[in-house]
């Protein structure tokens, strides 16, 4: 009988340590009037904001993120795309024309997104939501715990006026979930236990 108890508590610390490693999905994060500084290829001059009319003129790459329907917060100079960010963290990048041919050494369609002290709470993931119209994926990553970056070099589009959303959030990775971690613990102290036993 003994034996059979243990054999349980061994199989229940084995199911609850895997599921103590589960992913918990990151909550989306409010970007509602957050103000956002955009770099493209690591120029300012080279990104148009909402709040500046799309006009180029000094603090342009300066914009705030509106309501819905408000319209894109952001163009590239060259008109190539266009960037919305929504109050729900939901950004959708769209292309607007055919890319042109890239020339060796050129730095390839790189941007960033520094949200500074505006935000509720520190980014901590982005993660691609939709992209069925375009292939190859695009590079998303946190650079901190307000600044995204952004590298669409890869990404070829099926059309113009394609696009597709990446889904920005507080936290990612893997945490631990309370009560899987109790009873691997319980699991783990009957082990001790057992083992004790034999030893006398």
């Amino acid at each position: 009988m003994k034996k059979i108890i243990m054999e349980t508590l061994v199989l229940a610390a084995l199911a609850t340590g895997q599921a103590y490693l589960q992913p918990v999905h990151a909550a989306p994060i409010s970007l509602d009037r957050t103000t956002v500084t955009a770099t493209y290829q690591g120029s300012a001059d080279g990104i148009l904001g909402l709040d500046h009319g799309f006009q180029a003129e000094p603090g342009s790459n300066v914009s705030k993120v509106y309501a819905p329907g408000a319209g894109v917060e952001f163009l590239t100079a060259d008109y190539l795309f266009g960037f919305d960010f929504a109050a729900d963290g939901l950004l959708t990048v769209y292309n607007n024309m055919p890319l042109p041919e890239r020339a060796a050494g050129d730095p390839g369609y790189t941007f960033s997104f520094d949200f500074g002290a505006t935000l509720p709470a520190p980014v901590g993931s982005f993660t691609l939501v939709d992209g069925s119209m375009v292939n190859g994926a695009p590079g998303l990553s946190v650079v901190d715990g307000h600044t995204l970056a952004l590298d669409l070099s890869k990404v070829t589009w099926n059309g113009d006026f394609a696009s597709f959303t990446a889904q920005i959030g507080t936290g990612a990775g893997d945490v631990p979930e309370p009560a899987s971690l109790a009873l691997l613990l319980l699991g783990a102290a009957g082990l001790a236990a057992a083992s004790k036993r034999r030893t006398r």
